[in-house]
């Protein structure tokens, strides 16, 4: 039977697909991220091995696996902790859990663009502090979003998914920054392509939807964050990285724009200095997918990808399909 190791728990669902595939297998049930040493440990002698976006997985992984490795399941979507390319250079597969994750990140990118609009963490505090003593013309007031103007950065599946849902249920103006036209999205929502200093300023709510590249990294920084609206509301459920977080803090901090809302973080778990201290953004630990329905099917996606490979078939969900044919 193949040597298997699941870097931690996920849900029953995808582990009852490899006990039933193969008998038994290895897993980290500790509810934590393996350190550095563990995880190279737990890896030698592996023919497969799904781990997750928490895990770095690179040469020195890869070395400690051996050469019999066939696979890394990533348990995710994303799959920028991975070198893809020294895996397919041994002929090791990559594979991720693309598409089930659209609603249910749209729907959190969504979540935070009303909370921190309306001030909803903030309403909350104050209430359950006491401190509200009756209704008053000046209190807790927030942002309209019913018609106003919505820049996407990043017109991909989930951003795409943000526009079709604001534009079709709140009749906002999508603005969007793409490398690509996204046709569907612009027939869908009548959203118009622009240039990235075009929809900083003029679009009242900002989402980020791009993948996280060397290009993309600090894509948003002081200068961009100095351009948009400061009643403007950003919002980032992409990659931690693409954002500044120190500039963001300023900007907040300086009412340079009037909220955030993220659920990732640039140096995740850690929050840059004086981020969880401001009142004026919302801050989920990282859980645009954490719905029973997504991350079940993420779970069973990565055992299926998995189990491919020990059967020596290519994954639906291979990532170097193409570099592993050449």
């Amino acid at each position: 039977m193949p040597n298997i190791y699941v870097t931690r728990e996920i849900p029953e669902v995808g582990l009852k697909l490899l006990r039933d595939k193969f008998g038994k297998f290895d897993m980290n049930t500790e509810d934590r991220v393996l350190t550095r040493a563990e995880l190279l440990e737990k890896v030698k002698g592996r023919d497969g091995v799904l781990c997750l976006l928490t895990d770095k997985i690179d040469k020195e992984v890869y070395d400690a696996a051996g050469p019999q490795c066939k696979i890394f399941s990533n348990y995710a979507v994303g799959f920028n902790n991975i070198d893809v390319e020294e895996a397919s250079k041994r002929g090791i597969m990559v594979t991720n859990t693309p598409g089930v994750l659209n609603d249910s990140t749209a729907d959190l990118a969504i979540t935070l663009l009303f909370s921190a609009a309306r001030r909803i963490v903030e309403a909350d505090t104050y209430m359950r502090a006491g401190k509200f003593k009756g209704w008053g013309p000046m209190l807790l007031i927030g942002q309209d979003i019913t018609g106003k103007t919505l820049g996407i950065v990043g017109a991909g599946r989930i951003g795409a998914n943000v526009a079709i849902k604001m534009a079709k249920g709140f009749g906002m103006k999508i603005l969007y920054v793409d490398k690509f036209q996204n046709k569907e999205m612009e027939a869908a929502t009548g959203a118009k392509q622009v240039d990235m200093e075009t929809l900083l300023k003029e679009s009242d709510f900002i989402s980020v939807h791009v993948n996280l590249t060397p290009e993309t990294t600090h894509l948003i920084g002081e200068k961009e964050f100095g351009m948009m609206k400061p009643t403007c509301v950003f919002v980032n459920t992409a990659r931690g990285p693409v954002v500044d977080e120190n500039a963001l803090v300023k900007a907040l901090k300086e009412k340079k724009i009037f909220a955030a809302g993220l659920d990732v973080y640039e140096n995740e778990p850690a929050l840059a200095p004086g981020l969880s201290e401001l009142s004026n953004v919302v801050i989920p630990p990282h859980v645009a997918s954490a719905t029973f329905w997504t991350r079940g099917k993420m779970a069973e996606m990565a055992a299926l990808n998995l189990i491919a490979a020990m059967e020596g078939k290519m994954p639906e969900f291979c990532v170097n399909k193409d570099q592993l044919k050449k």
